[in-house]
């Protein structure tokens, strides 16, 4: 969809047309159901938190500047809902996802070698154990980096971070994300930041 596309759209919608926000509902719920799946490690409620992600995007669409796209407003939007979803029960629930739900961080292509998809399968449920085991800060700009493909200045959009703040936690988060997959077992040097869909140059915890 088009910039102006969705800004007809989101006009429709501020006249009171329901059906064009379904518009930019089905633009857009599947970046924001992955963006709280791996952020929550859990269907149900990564599809709660889609449904109170766009129930406030609905009733504050006015205040939407247009000064990104609707979906880096929406993935900041979301991110607010869950973590104050992890907020509210502390929880660092790991993932019971099979390997076909949501969308996992990238890794090689090696479909040929059995052996290897084996490897890749094992390697996928590994991140998706240890992603839950991160800080929600730490998950949140891994998972807008490496899932949902933003760049730099757009997750320092979401996250309301310096773009340097941004690659320095990223950094520190793919530190902390290889060592447990090393404690785990399962060393792997994830890809960098400019391999991951991400534009931009050189992708809530500390920093």
């Amino acid at each position: 969809m088009t910039r102006e596309e969705e800004r007809a759209l989101i006009a429709r919608v501020l006249d009171g047309d329901t059906d064009a926000f379904e518009a930019l509902v089905r633009a857009n719920e599947k970046g924001v159901y992955n963006l709280a799946l791996r952020m929550l490690g859990n269907e149900q409620d990564a599809l709660d938190a889609s449904q109170e992600a766009f129930f406030r995007a609905y009733r504050s669409l006015d205040r939407f500047q247009g000064n990104s796209k609707l979906s880096v407003w929406l993935y900041r939007v979301t991110s607010n809902v869950c973590l104050d979803m992890l907020r509210k029960v502390g929880r660092r629930r790991e993932s019971p996802l099979t390997d076909e739900d949501g969308q996992d961080l990238p890794l090689p292509d090696d479909s040929a070698d059995p052996q290897r998809e084996l490897e890749k399968q094992e390697l996928r449920r590994a991140l998706r154990r240890n992603m839950a085991k991160l800080e929600p800060g730490f998950r949140q700009v891994l998972v807008l980096r490496d899932v949902n493909g933003l760049a730099y200045d757009e997750i320092a959009q979401v996250t309301g971070l310096e773009p340097g703040t941004v690659k320095s936690r990223i950094f520190r988060a793919r530190r902390k994300l290889a060592a447990l997959l090393e404690r785990d077992g399962n060393f792997f040097a994830l890809p960098s930041s400019d391999s991951t869909g991400g534009k931009g140059g050189g992708q809530n915890a500390g920093t």
